[in-house]
């Protein structure tokens, strides 16, 4: 019965967070999220019983129809939500918490052959935004933000934004994720501060501000060359 609650709330979830979905046929049969996760339960299920061959068929098949591979062994929550997904890749010790939202070409892998935990653990509420990579056995606190091809080889805290190669914390308990009055988790993966930008832009500001000053100097130099000629 407990693997039928979380598959009735894996549809939900599509309806909260995809406006696109119309019905529950439609997500039934046209999602490959859905289905990557409904087949990984399955096959975490055999996994947990101490198969390995049965799980790990069952996770080629589920690589083979939507793109998506999570290994048998990793640890999924309630209302995880792949948006398209083609590409993402979860490995085997990876634990993900509930209330996640993860985005076409995000991988949580590991960094090498190390043994025991070797991937990311991530909390509750978090966004994993397109082709974003978190490497490791670090820990994704709640409420995170991770930015579009970004990668993540440290642990983040609660309530932070991540962006960037590699990926830096840029905003932090300074802006609720959650506006005032708004439920659910916050999507807009797309509304992220640009520190590259931001730093080119003060590079320029400077640039303009020497160039000036430049101008100013080669004046003065050339009013007192021209002072001098007439004594």
């Amino acid at each position: 019965m407990e693997l039928f609650r979380r598959i009735k709330r894996d549809i939900q979830v599509v309806f909260e967070r995809d406006p696109a979905a119309r019905s529950i046929l439609e997500v039934i049969l046209c999602y490959p999220g859905f289905h990557a996760i409904l087949l990984h339960r399955i096959a975490h299920w055999f996994y947990k019983r101490g198969l390995v061959l049965l799980p790990r068929l069952i996770s080629q098949l589920n690589r083979a129809l939507t793109g998506i591979e999570i290994h048998p062994g990793a640890k999924i929550g309630e209302g995880l939500f792949i948006d398209h997904g083609m590409g993402v890749v979860i490995g085997e010790t990876a634990e993900i918490g509930d209330n996640v939202t993860i985005y076409q070409g995000v991988t949580l892998g590991g960094t090498g052959k190390e043994k025991g935990k070797r991937h990311p653990t991530v909390g509750n509420n978090v966004v994993i935004s397109a082709g974003a990579k978190v490497l490791g056995s670090l820990v994704i606190g709640n409420n995170v933000k991770i930015g579009a091809g970004s990668v993540v080889l440290k642990d983040v805290p609660d309530n932070c934004t991540v962006v960037g190669v590699p990926g830096k914390i840029v905003k932090r308990d300074g802006r609720r994720i959650r506006e005032a009055g708004e439920e659910g988790i916050d999507l807009r993966h797309n509304q992220l501060p640009d520190p590259i930008g931001e730093m080119l832009l003060s590079l320029q500001r400077r640039v303009l501000q020497l160039e000036g000053r430049i101008a100013e100097l080669e004046a003065e130099c050339s009013g007192s060359n021209g002072v001098q000629h007439i004594v």
